[in-house]
């Protein structure tokens, strides 16, 4: 049975989509079988993919509100084992409808189970929000990834979040796990990146992820031709980061080939 891990922060612009996006594309190219769900309404990992929005006929919206299932909701993409469900704005009125329905927090839960055994991944993209569709994102899946800048603003949004982590714990979601946080947008050099890295450490020692994302032209160019970093520019600081994400999630080691291209990328 596939391990579902919700990418989750309050907080906008800290790297959500590009994360799910990335993160997907590697593990699929590892023959990993994935599948996003995109349940933010800006939808960028569904355009990230290349998706059209214009035109869709089933959404994330349709299976919230229970219009569709989700099997009729997926589209398989052109990159390697990766498959989405996509977002359009209509998801924002999802948050209204689903507040008067039964088992409104976890009408995704109820949704992902039912395709679940059927991939090795399932990455949900949640919205800049701690709101219903965030909360159903958070009771459906088994771990949260916590993407943050490594800003002091962003220690209050991270002590926010682990409040709502508990609620859902308490209320709806009992075996939730951290995932990790990853600190994105990163700048070794920077005093401030480096003091914040070092209080969240203090905090949370065993949950930070080793790998943390670089600013990268690349990884902000790709978006616009609809293609994950690795199919972008594959010798890009963005693709080699992420695939160290990878890697660490998978368990898996370095080799030495891996090892020279990071000392090379960090020179």
């Amino acid at each position: 049975m596939g391990k579902v891990i919700a990418v989750a922060n309050q907080k906008g612009g800290v790297g959500k989509s590009t994360t799910v996006v990335n993160l997907a594309a590697y593990l699929g190219s590892r023959g990993k079988k994935v599948l996003c769900i995109d349940i933010d309404a800006q939808g960028n990992a569904t355009t990230g993919f290349g998706i059209k929005k214009k035109g869709l006929k089933v959404s994330a919206y349709d299976i919230l509100i229970g219009k569709a299932k989700i099997e009729d909701a997926i589209i398989v993409t052109e990159f390697e084992n990766v498959s989405i469900v996509p977002a359009t704005s209509d998801i924002a009125g999802a948050e209204i409808e689903m507040a008067q329905m039964e088992d409104r927090f976890r009408r995704l839960k109820m949704q992902v189970l039912s395709v679940k055994e059927q991939y090795d991944f399932i990455l949900i993209d949640c919205p800049p929000a701690l709101g219903l569709l965030t909360l159903n994102g958070l009771t459906a899946c088994d771990e949260v990834l916590i993407p943050m800048l490594a800003e002091y603003y962003a220690l209050e949004g991270l002590t926010q979040l682990l409040n709502t982590l508990k609620h859902v714990r308490s209320n709806f979601n009992p075996s939730l796990q951290i995932c990790g946080i990853l600190f994105t947008m990163y700048d070794n050099r920077l005093n401030v990146s480096r003091q914040v890295v070092d209080e969240v450490t203090k905090y949370f020692p065993d949950q930070i992820f080793n790998t943390k994302i670089p600013r990268n032209v690349r990884l902000s160019e790709a978006p616009s031709y609809g293609k994950p970093v690795m199919y972008y520019d594959r010798g890009s600081k963005g693709a080699l980061f992420y695939e160290l994400l990878g890697k660490e999630i998978l368990g898996e080691e370095l080799d030495n080939d891996t090892k020279w291209r990071v000392r090379l990328a960090m020179t």
